[in-house]
């Protein structure tokens, strides 16, 4: 009912998220997170929110989960707002006067994205793979990339900690659909986890992309003999 009157309202997408969270519905309560995201993507809980449907869903309805969704609805830009600081609840509605920080600039929160995605790469470089996720999940905070999320998945990966891996690389396949290494690392993942068949049809689709990649087709022998 609130959100008849505020569409868009954020504190009253947050709560329904968690109450359909509570009661299980996890696609209403990832779409309702989603939402909040996209009117302002500083607000940690939801982040928080989607990947914890992330790894529900996936745990549910296996790798192809979001063709199970319903319709995430498209926020128009006159609802959106950007925080340079995220707030524990963000503005009750857009529009309102946060009580603290100023509207963020846009480029100066790409440029500290992406020194801090290069200060991961060092690190993981340096062998220092729980740091460098640390630095990647702050750049991802500023601005959501396809290689931030390739990268922390690699480093999930050589952590041992596969379906946190097989949720970054869906997050980057959400983002480019037909990226390489998001493909092969979630294969990796996934034939970590047993999930042959689904690391399977993860390494032909790359395939299509790479019909020569030998990394691919020696992993695709492996899963074959598996």
């Amino acid at each position: 009912s609130a959100l008849e009157l505020v569409p868009f309202g954020i504190k009253p997408l947050l709560r329904r998220a968690a109450a359909y969270e509570a009661l299980e519905r996890y696609q209403l309560a990832y779409v309702d997170y989603k939402t909040v995201l996209q009117i302002d993507c500083t607000i940690q809980s939801a982040h928080d929110g989607v990947n914890r449907m992330t790894k529900a869903l996936l745990e549910k309805d296996g790798v192809n989960w979001r063709e199970k969704l319903p319709p995430i609805p498209t926020v128009p830009i006159s609802a959106q707002t950007r925080w340079s600081a995220p707030s524990a609840g963000g503005p009750t509605s857009p529009g309102e006067t946060a009580p603290l920080g100023k509207p963020d600039q846009t480029a100066a929160g790409t440029e500290r994205a992406r020194s801090l995605k290069e200060e991961g790469n060092e690190l993981v470089k340096k062998g220092n793979h729980k740091k460098a996720i640390q630095k990647y999940s702050e750049s991802l905070k500023l601005k959501q990339e396809c290689a931030t999320y390739t990268n922390r998945a690699l480093c999930y990966l050589t952590l041992k900690q596969y379906k946190e891996a097989v949720q970054d690389c869906t997050e980057a396949l959400r983002l480019e659909p037909n990226n390489v290494k998001a493909f092969y690392r979630r294969a990796q993942a996934l034939k970590e986890l047993k999930d042959y068949k689904s690391s399977i049809a993860d390494i032909n689709s790359l395939l299509k992309t790479e019909p020569k990649n030998t990394a691919a087709l020696r992993l695709l022998q492996e899963l074959n003999r598996a």
